[in-house]
């Protein structure tokens, strides 16, 4: 392919906007290393902990307990997951696969479907601090790794603890999540047709409206409804359907409105070859083919990370760390209640009036005794020296 077919194939994939320096004037070091080398601190990070976790105790079913979800609930989580299963080779197919054949490169929507595959690792960080979401654990799992993430302080023993649903989660964040953000860019274009002098700034407070919106219908108005996940801990006041199990806190959907911004934003806003910032100096990256789209994608793959650590996983801890008490609709359906708390366990729920228990901390029963973990005491006062 020459190369003006080549800028046109590019140009008709993944939108361009002036104004960016073109790749031709790299920094000296060049961003793309710099993004590279966090991009591989941070896989291999998380391949650490994926394979502690399925190598050690906490590899195991969380159940369900005695509660049984509605049979309709069951119907549409099952039909769901087949769904979002069969979608993935679709995704490998459409994204990787068929560009590479025909034209023999890799696209940055082949990088941003594994990238944001990646970004599944950090779906139960919101959980660090303190339990203030849930899944259903009638899904299949095998618990989570976050019992494995140096400093976690929520609750976490095998069979008791944060479950994540990996048939469904995992590929939907890959082309589920690309999907979302293909979507925004386009978004971003008819806004930029509509308003020919929006800056890249009104542009982007655009996206965080469409994907407030967005989030709310598909978190709010169906996923939540059919029994995926709950928010147990919102703010109620800040929620809408609040008192239910399917109460969507709105700071969701700004948090996750962040995240697609800062992907759209990646993907949309592209130089003169349609790069992404994070890829400039990419043309002096030695040693062939396969080292410089590496190189290329452990830069893209910083970048997803990092906007959704940032815009989602910090503010989180704070909502994690003033969470409400846990509606009745909620912990009842011991389905959604992980086994880290309520009847049958000797945890009270997280709750305003009571303090937020560490993996190394005592906690309250349900009878209103503090329980010290074995083998430690109170700490003692020491008096005052009164010789001086």
């Amino acid at each position: 392919m020459s190369e003006l077919s080549e800028k046109m194939a590019t140009s008709a994939t993944e939108p361009r906007i002036t104004g960016i320096p073109p790749a031709g004037n790299p920094s000296k070091i060049g961003a793309v290393r710099v993004w590279a080398v966090l991009g591989g601190l941070i896989l291999a990070f998380q391949l650490y902990v994926w394979i502690r976790w399925v190598t050690g105790p906490y590899f195991v079913r969380v159940p369900k307990g005695p509660s049984d979800p509605p049979t309709l609930m069951k119907v549409i989580l099952i039909t769901w997951t087949t769904v979002i299963i069969a979608g993935l080779p679709v995704g490998i197919y459409y994204f990787i696969v068929r560009p590479w054949r025909r034209e023999r490169r890799i696209t940055t929507d082949g990088m941003l479907l594994v990238a944001c595959g990646l970004l599944f690792f950090q779906d139960p960080l919101l959980n660090y601090f303190n339990t203030w979401s849930t899944y259903n654990t009638w899904m299949w799992n095998r618990g989570s790794w976050v019992a494995h993430i140096p400093g976690w302080r929520s609750y976490a023993e095998p069979g008791h603890m944060m479950a994540e649903p990996i048939l469904m989660n995992a590929p939907g964040y890959s082309y589920g999540v690309l999907l979302c953000t293909i979507l925004g860019c386009w978004v971003m274009r008819r806004a930029k047709a509509k308003w020919p002098n929006i800056s890249n700034a009104g542009l982007i407070g655009v996206l965080i409206v469409w994907t407030f919106i967005f989030d709310f219908v598909i978190e709010g108005l169906f996923l939540m409804p059919m029994g995926l996940f709950t928010y147990p801990g919102a703010i109620k006041s800040l929620s809408i359907n609040a008192g239910h199990y399917y109460q969507w806190p709105v700071y969701e959907g700004l948090m996750w409105g962040g995240v697609q911004a800062g992907l759209c934003s990646l993907r949309f806003f592209t130089d003169d070859r349609g790069r992404t910032f994070v890829e400039r100096g990419l043309e002096r990256v030695q040693g062939g083919f396969v080292r410089q789209q590496f190189t290329r994608f452990l830069a893209i793959f910083a970048a997803c990370a990092t906007f959704f650590f940032v815009c989602y996983n910090l503010p989180a801890q704070w909502f994690g760390m003033h969470t409400e008490s846990w509606p009745a609709d909620i912990q009842k359906r011991s389905y959604f209640d992980m086994g880290v708390c309520g009847e049958g366990t000797d945890r009270l729920c997280p709750d305003p009036v009571l303090p937020i228990p560490g993996r190394d901390s005592g906690y309250v029963t349900p009878d209103g005794k503090f329980v010290l973990p074995e083998g430690v005491e109170l700490p003692k006062i020491v008096p005052f020296d009164k010789g001086h």
